[in-house]
């Protein structure tokens, strides 16, 4: 067993290998112990224990059992033990890390040595060969005046590798010594494979545990809801709509649409737009809601009216000409995140049909934050195409390319996309509905929904379905528009966050979640006003 190997690989694979060897060596410890007692001779601690198996206090103990006990005193003996040793090897790591890289690969294979030398040390059986024990104690000392030599110095001298050479002849004599490490092996990977089963257990209890989290309301948002409902049917029914104030045509305002089922979310990015906008007044929200959730939504914004900016809220029962199975139609089996179930993700392909007599709409996800004025996408020129957007990769970048997204092994797939095709971001696009209706892009979206139904295409949920759909018919928009990523990835700056239009809490770890990222909170928390008489009388706070 050549140890030298282990500093091929730089730090990290030398601290694996050296692990393994380890457990290797401690079983090739216990495995000589083992085999150096007599099958008739008792074992400490298990009185007149005989080859055959004698009566002891009314039980019959075979000797393998007794030999099987004594295994777990060493493996306990040895866990204390090397447990000490665990500082002394996390220092030299540290002390090697800091060497200059010319002689990184020799102290790691020197490093590896060592606990290889002190592993047959531990176990070393006290019938074995006391020259060979001594042999080991002299190259440890060794390779530990060489290590803390050779790390300051940036070359290893030839005094050094003649020392390596002479460990790892010791080395060899050692596994000579103790050639019933095989006898191990297979106890020690099938010990590996039962530790790998029960991470792979408690990381799906994780992922599962995470699901409830993100699926489940928390009782203030609960809280909440029902209260404005309570109150919502309490309403004269000549209360329960909003005043007609509009002050110029349709054409004049800039129309935002928000399809959400959460009243809270969809408060934020009412407010934070109202609050980014230079002109709040030319504002109209169309709010789309399920008819669960349309009550609570109504009742919200009656009693918090968005001044200056007008808002009008419709139900999915509103749309008269959405297929019967609509609410149904996108829950696939094994598929539990409401993110990739949810109806009111699909309706965004059916724009043209919810708003007919619109012509331009930007769309919103009720998970961003809007920071700076959005009027200039209304003059933006897309160019005979329908969807301004943000890329979501960099140049080099080969993650959000559509192949993750999409089945290319289907010739369907392949024949019509490119697999290298830049992902685009959902959650703030601007669309040009007269040029979505010339184009019939509509009808695109459900001929891929059918065949998609056919047989698996692409990833659960419309963002794979809406590469497809707007293939070749986006115009890329500056990344400072809209940051995606908030409610996953940990890493965003703070001066990318700030200097963005929109923020985007893309991911499961939503912002009104307790498992939300807490540097990126207060960004969302700025647009509500916990004083609110429902959010105190629900207990809901920062």
């Amino acid at each position: 067993m050549r140890v030298g190997g282990g500093g091929s690989g730089g730090g990290g694979g030398g601290r694996e290998t050296a692990l393994l060897l380890v457990l290797i060596a401690t079983a090739c410890g216990f495995v000589v112990v083992l085999l150096n007692l007599p099958d008739g001779r008792s074992l400490p601690g298990v009185p007149g224990a005989g080859s055959d198996g004698e009566r002891t206090e009314g039980a019959y103990v075979s000797v393998k059992e007794r030999r099987m006990e004594q295994v777990v005193r060493l493996q306990d003996v040895a866990g204390q033990e090397l447990e000490g040793q665990t500082d002394e090897i996390a220092e030299a790591d540290e002390r090697i890390s800091r060497s200059p890289p010319g002689t990184k690969q020799k102290l790691w294979m020197m490093q590896d040595q060592l606990i290889m030398a002190k592993a047959y040390l531990q176990f070393a059986s006290p019938h074995g060969s006391a020259h060979l024990v001594r042999e080991l104690k002299l190259r440890v000392k060794e390779i530990e005046r060489v290590i803390s030599h050779v790390s300051s110095s940036s070359h290893v001298p030839t005094s050094a590798l003649q020392k390596i050479r002479a460990m790892e002849m010791t080395l060899s004599k050692a596994q000579r010594t103790y050639p019933h490490c095989s006898l191990m092996t297979a106890k020690l990977r099938a010990m590996t494979h039962q530790s790998e089963e029960l991470v792979r257990a408690h990381r799906s209890e994780l992922a599962f545990l995470e699901q409830v989290a993100v699926r489940t309301l928390p009782k203030g948002h609960h809280c909440l809801a029902m209260r404005l409902t309570s109150e919502y049917f309490l309403l004269d029914p000549k209360e329960r709509d909003f005043p007609q104030r509009y002050m110029m045509p349709m054409g004049g305002f800039y129309h935002y649409a928000i399809f959400s089922d959460n009243v809270l979310a969809s408060a934020v990015v009412v407010n934070s737009t109202i609050s980014a906008s230079k002109d709040p007044k030319r504002i109209m929200f169309h709010i789309v809601t399920d008819a669960l959730n349309f009550p609570a939504m109504m009742m919200w914004f009656l009693t918090n009216p968005p001044n200056p900016a007008t808002i009008r809220i419709k139900s999915l029962d509103h749309l008269k000409w959405l297929p019967a199975d609509f609410n149904s139609r996108f829950r696939q089996k094994g598929i539990r995140d409401p993110r990739y179930t949810s109806a009111l993700n699909h309706l965004r392909f059916y724009l043209p049909e919810v708003f007919p007599s619109l012509n331009k709409l930007l769309l919103l996800d009720h998970d961003v934050v809007v920071q700076r004025d959005l009027s200039g996408l209304w003059e933006m020129d897309l160019m005979g195409k329908v969807n301004g957007v943000v890329n979501t990769c960099t140049s080099g970048d080969g993650y959000h390319r559509l192949e993750n997204l999409v089945d290319f092994s289907d010739p369907s797939i392949l024949n019509k996309f490119d697999a290298k095709a830049c992902i685009c971001a959902f959650g703030m696009n601007i669309f040009d509905l007269k040029e979505w209706r010339r184009q019939g892009v509509t009808a695109t979206y459900n001929k891929w929904f059918q065949a998609g139904k056919r047989k698996r295409l692409w990833k659960a949920g419309s963002l794979p379905l809406g590469q497809l759909v707007f293939y070749n018919q986006t115009v890329p928009l500056d990344h400072r528009w809209h940051v995606l990523g908030l409610g996953h990835d940990r890493s965003i700056g703070r001066e990318e966050i700030e200097r963005a239009a929109v923020i985007h809490y893309s991911g499961k770890l939503k912002p009104w979640l307790e498992i939300s990222i807490p540097k990126y909170r207060d960004y969302w928390n700025n647009f509500l006003n916990y004083d609110n008489p429902y959010l105190q009388l629900c207990n809901i706070h920062r």
